[in-house]
């Protein structure tokens, strides 16, 4: 069979405007054009993202990095450019400078010094010019203003580069006032997160206290980007370390690094100020994941787990180089990666079990005391509704026979017996009927009991059906009473039905309907504490 070779260069037009959508997130896309600042071995980076009185945005990112030649200048506005000769480079497949860009604007222009003494150049993708002429024409022209204004201002009289988005229409949502007051608070709220995204992703780099990489600083709008680091090492605890090697297919051996951090519950760290920089919440746990010190995915189980609030104050840091790229198969806009089974189940099955079971348990210990807290006043208008119509309810009357064995007389319709029921005192003034203890045996829901010698129903504030029904309506005092009321009178209703031979069959009842409640309110959110309080 003969072959024959044919060139079919793809249309630029339907190529280049397809390439708009690879899925990147604005804070992804900018990190991607930094990343090319960073490879470019740059001390600085500035950002600028701004409005004009029409309500254009202008995106400028400048470093004083190693400036580009003409022919280094088009090789990086090529889509596919040239491999970098370190391949420890965070610009890995000499596409995210375009995808990233155009995926926000439709004119992309790079300005470059190579050196001091070198004019500085422009190339420019401008999808509109692409679509008119049919062809992949790079315009090369004198640079604007502003943008040999920015390179100026961040690499005074030596190299450098500035990468500039005009025409940005995939930025912002349409607004009345293009420039109005609620335009421009969108697009703070837009600056505001991408300061905070720069300050996680390049933690390690901002970071002039961690040895791991190069010092590098980076502005914003002239605000100074600060690190964050999401595992608070100065705080929280390390639960889990070790380096794993890996065998690559060239037969050569690489490693990487898992780490376990377990954070303080937000009342136990020193002040209010690092409480609210941890940002404990059920998203921002997980494995972070970073790729020559550069956060490539943050806060995800991998498929692993749901993150449920459990879980909050473990986060674990996977690191690795390089080396593994293909191991780990880094996506085009490195901000996924994918592990084989082996790599899978050792996380899953062998390194993670055991901080998952300790972050767990101190969330749970904090929680618990928490909902302990909040439930002390919560029950105070139960017991006074309560007590308002005791007598009138009726049932059965109980006596305390010995406040040390909690030995009981009660009497009801099938005659006098004694048994023993827990008999305490009220732990706050009038809580004499309604009372909320930390736990109770074999984990039911409630059981009765006397306080201060009136019939009483203790409550476990343990039992999941305290935590998400209970829990969530604290502060609505209807709610709270009809429930204590259902429970108060279940509690006198054994009490009163009660014969010596069914004291066993009562105490199964209660068992059972809390095993049951148990599983009815599985499906159901979690409370938020705080709108709790």
């Amino acid at each position: 069979m003969n072959e024959e070779d044919f060139e079919l260069p793809p249309d630029p037009k339907r190529v280049i405007e397809g390439l708009r959508d690879t899925g990147y997130e604005f804070d992804t896309a900018i990190a991607d054009v930094v990343d090319n600042s960073v490879a470019a071995n740059a001390t600085l980076v500035d950002l600028q993202v701004v409005m004009d009185f029409r309500g254009e945005v202008r995106v400028s990112i400048a470093d004083n990095g190693d400036g580009m030649d003409l022919d280094g200048l088009k090789n990086a506005m090529r889509y596919g450019a040239s491999a970098r000769p370190n391949p420890a480079s965070l610009g890995k497949y000499g596409l995210g400078l375009k995808t990233a860009s155009t995926a926000f604007c439709r004119r992309l222009s790079v300005i470059s010094r190579a050196s001091a003494d070198a004019a500085p150049l422009m190339a420019t993708w401008d999808l509109d010019h692409v679509g008119q002429t049919g062809k992949w024409s790079l315009i090369i022209g004198e640079p604007d203003e502003e943008g040999l204004a920015h390179l100026e201002a961040v690499a005074p009289g030596r190299a450098g580069t500035v990468v500039v988005w005009t025409k940005v229409d995939r930025l912002m949502r349409e607004y009345a006032a293009a420039a109005g007051a609620a335009a421009r608070r969108a697009l703070q709220r837009r600056i505001d997160a991408l300061s905070q995204h720069l300050g996680m992703v390049y933690q390690r780099f901002l970071d002039h206290g961690d040895i791991r990489a190069r010092n590098v600083g980076m502005r914003m709008n002239g605000v100074a980007v600060e690190p964050w680091n999401p595992f608070m090492t100065g705080v929280s605890e390390l639960v889990g370390d070790q380096t794993v090697p890996v065998e690559l297919e060239s037969g050569t051996e690489a490693s990487f690094t898992v780490k376990a951090y377990i954070l303080p519950r937000k009342e136990e760290y020193p002040t209010a100020e690092l409480a609210a920089a941890a940002r404990l919440s059920a998203p921002m746990q997980g494995i972070y994941i970073y790729r020559e010190n550069r956060l490539i995915v943050a806060s995800t189980w991998l498929g692993m787990y749901q993150q449920e609030p459990h879980g909050s104050l473990l986060r674990v840091e996977f690191s690795f180089n390089h080396d593994l790229d293909d191991a780990f198969h880094l996506d085009i806009k490195k901000s996924q990666i994918g592990l084989n089974d082996d790599l899978f189940r050792f996380l899953k099955d062998t390194f993670l079990p055991a901080p998952r079971r300790e972050a767990d348990r101190r969330y749970r210990m904090g929680e618990q005391k928490r909902v302990s807290e909040q439930s002390t006043g919560a029950h105070q208008t139960s017991n006074t509704n309560i007590r308002n119509r005791e007598v009138a309810a009726g049932g059965a009357n109980v006596r305390v026979v010995d406040q040390a064995t909690g030995e009981v007389e009660v009497q009801n319709p099938h005659g006098v017996m004694r048994l023993k029921l827990p008999v305490g005192s009220a732990t706050t003034p009038g809580e004499v009927f309604v009372q909320t203890v930390d736990s109770i045996m074999n984990g039911v829901l409630f059981e009765p009991g006397m306080i201060e010698q009136k019939r009483a129903v203790r409550i476990n504030t343990s039992h999941p059906y305290y935590h998400k029904v209970y829990v969530p309506n604290h502060n609505n005092s209807v709610t709270i009473q009809g429930m204590d009321s259902l429970l108060w009178s279940l509690a006198v209703a054994e009490l009163t039905a009660m014969r010596p031979e069914t004291g066993e069959h009562f105490k199964d009842l209660r068992y059972e309907m809390s095993r049951i409640l148990d599983k009815l309110v599985a499906g159901l959110p979690e409370p938020d504490l705080d709108d709790a309080s």
